[in-house]
């Protein structure tokens, strides 16, 4: 690693110089994805390397969890039969997943676990050494673990350890603000990145490798679901032209919004009230579920499933629990007010002979049968009260405010099956990122990814990447100019401008409103123009007079551009007839009722299941357009199950030459 200085530019008068840092890979973020990568990247030999994080403790893997928050596995116990091609077809199930990047996640799985349980994860197993599993969401094996709410976080320590004891570099209070790319052939590689330091200096950095592990994409909404530290990335990388994948295809729930956290597994078996109110919170409480169904037993046992299934599931409207996101939907974004879940007392009319045979059951074999929710929720999960607590709320003496909030991105980057972007080359999007998912996907799988995604990423640039080839001139010239652009924005005046807050207030509020779970055409189409509108104004904004304005504008400014794909991806998908599936809905006065008591408004499209073949790939282009094409699914590969020609292929280095993956689009605009 050498720093140098270069001059950027003229600032009232003066020249201005920034710190250039050559590092041969540059990791930006510091989740479990991005840690792991780090660690294994030093692990395959490659020393000059260099994590730069607006924080260590500011990402989702170690501020977020659930009731049991999941890794997805390969199965490691019992006589359950397993293997790679039946755990990758476990993934490709749900549809609009590449096969072979399926394969390569099971492929690892074994591998990436195992990594995480040598580095002092401590992932539970039986006496006999066994790593014991259980089902989780579309999961046909008990491939899935966990260490309980916070298995991430424990994740990301362990690895934070071993960053430590490997002394890679960290530069903390960095917040990354341009990609930079150069001419590399017929395309673009890339080149490093401009980044604002926590005094508002700029720093540069030139980079043969940039691993890019930003994670989701939790700034976008209002009712979000994603830590508050945590906004995400992916403007960036949108703005510099990488491609993407599955836009549209995100996950929602139920959460609660003032500490975020999902509100699954026990807070809804213990069968809480849901209740709404005026928007300020007080007046005018309902209990607003009962008049959609039948009896007060079908009501109550519904809200018990919502443990079970607490993504909302398009599957599961009609006569399921995901109508109950719905309603939730309507009480909040369409009526303006707010809800809650009361576990003080029984939900009106609550019954526990009324309950389905299921719920009864649970509660009975829980020694759950008590007078109150909050008295079930004690005796069944204690450590749920605690958590809450721990964040200055007390379920014993107030209702917790709830909404149906976005929670995981299964789209993101494109990337190979190195983990390399399939359009700019040197770039490698890892973690929630990485739109490696399809519309459905087991729960926990995602954590699986994020760390099958490091060890591919660090064989690829170790057995590949591991020299330099970065043009020295080229990754001058394109350092200047991006922190050349930086500092003419930070030298723009912001006096008319827009207060940073309310801009984001008003992108947050339009993903809410047309890009979560409820779509539809009309409600889109209003969207996307509106997007293009604020993503120009921002355009021409200042960057804010104080440092923390200043910071905050520029975050600004690549989130809206990333919400702008984000709704034209979401508009394409729908506009092509892929109807409601996975984990959003979309609208059709035409198409089939969601429930008999709601207005025809509320009827869905249904699913067209040829869309399950493909996967949409996104590609922003010049002059603020956005491509779209569905691209076939590439089919589950044979795999080189012969020892002695993949060993060959393995020595040689022949298995880094088929990683580029590919497929022609069918439609486009």
């Amino acid at each position: 690693m050498q720093d140098e200085r270069i001059v950027i530019g003229r600032r009232g008068g003066r020249r201005q110089t920034a710190a250039l840092t050559w590092v041969h890979t540059l990791v930006i973020g510091s989740g479990a994805a991005g840690l792991n990568a780090a660690v294994r990247l030093r692990q395959r030999g490659v020393n000059d390397l260099l994590i730069l994080t607006e924080g260590l403790d500011q990402g989702t893997s170690i501020n977020t969890g659930s009731d049991k928050q999941t890794y997805y596995k390969l199965a490691l116990c019992g006589r359950d039969p397993d293997c790679p091609v039946s755990m990758a077809e476990s993934y490709c199930a749900g549809g609009g997943m590449h096969g072979d990047l399926a394969l390569i996640e099971a492929g690892g799985s074994a591998r990436a676990f195992l990594h995480l349980v040598n580095l002092g994860v401590p992932f539970p197993q039986d006496r006999f050494g066994q790593f014991v599993g259980y089902k989780t969401d579309h999961d046909p094996r008990r491939r899935a673990t966990s260490i309980g709410p916070y298995t991430s976080r424990e994740m990301c320590r362990a690895l934070i350890r071993e960053v430590r004891r490997l002394r890679i570099p960290v530069r903390e209070n960095r917040m990354a603000a341009a990609l930079l790319t150069v001419r590399d052939g017929k395309g673009r590689r890339a080149a490093g990145a401009v980044a604002l330091a926590g005094d508002s200096s700029i720093e540069v950095y030139a980079a043969e490798n940039v691993v890019f592990a930003v994670g989701g994409p939790g700034g976008l909404y209002r009712a979000s679901v994603y830590p508050e530290a945590h906004t995400g990335a992916i403007g960036l990388a949108l703005m510099a032209g990488a491609a993407a994948r599955n836009l549209p295809e995100s996950q929602y729930g139920l959460a609660s919004v003032r500490f975020r956290w999902n509100v699954s597994g026990t807070y809804m078996q213990v069968v809480p009230r849901f209740v709404s109110t005026a928007a300020d919170g007080a007046g005018d409480e309902r209990e607003f579920l009962r008049p959609y169904f039948d009896n007060p037993g079908a009501m109550h046992s519904t809200v018990f499933l919502k443990g079970y299934q607490w993504p909302f599931d398009c599957r599961k409207i009609i006569g399921g629990s995901s109508l109950v996101d719905i309603l939730v939907y309507i009480e909040t974004v369409r009526k303006g007010r707010r809800v809650f879940l009361d576990f003080r007392r029984d939900p009106a009319e609550f019954r526990f002979d009324a309950l389905s045979a299921e719920a009864r059951a649970y509660l009975d074999n829980s020694g759950a049968r008590l007078a109150t929710p909050i008295a079930r929720l004690r005796r069944m999960n204690p450590a749920a009260l605690d958590l809450y607590r721990e964040h200055g709320i007390d379920l014993a003496r107030e209702p917790l405010e709830i909404a149906a909030c976005a929670q995981h991105n299964n789209g993101g980057l494109a990337a190979n099956g190195w983990w390399e972007s399939e359009n700019i080359r040197h770039l490698f999007p890892v973690g929630e990122v990485n739109g490696s998912h399809g519309v459905c996907r087991p729960g926990g799988s995602a954590l699986n990814a994020g760390q099958v995604g490091g060890f591919r990423l660090a064989d690829f640039i170790a057995g590949r990447y591991a020299g330099w080839s970065l043009p020295r001139r080229a990754a001058v010239s394109a350092a200047r100019t991006g922190a050349g652009e930086l500092l003419r924005r930070l030298c723009a005046p912001s006096a008319g401008d827009r207060p940073w807050p309310a801009e984001r207030q008003e992108f947050r509020e339009r993903m809410t409103r047309a890009g979560a779970h409820i779509r539809s055409l009309p409600e889109l189409r209003r969207a996307v123009r509106e997007a293009r509108r604020q993503c120009a104004r921002l355009e021409r904004a200042g960057a804010g007079r104080s440092a923390a304005e200043t910071r905050e504008s520029l975050r600004n400014r690549q989130l809206c551009f990333a919400h702008a794909v984000y709704l034209d991806a979401i508009r394409f998908a729908v506009a092509s007839g892929v109807g409601s599936r996975g984990s959003s809905l979309v609208l059709d006065p035409k198409g089939t009722p969601c429930h008999a008591k709601l207005a025809a408004a509320w009827s869905f499209a249904p699913e067209a299941p040829s869309f399950r073949q493909c996967v949409l790939e996104t590609r922003p282009a010049a002059h603020g357009k956005v491509r779209h094409r569905w691209a076939p699914c590439r089919p589950i590969p044979a795999g080189d199950a012969w020892f002695e020609t993949a060993w060959a292929a393995y020595r040689s280095g022949a298995i880094y030459a088929d990683g580029a993956g590919g497929g022609e689009g069918a439609r486009q605009d």
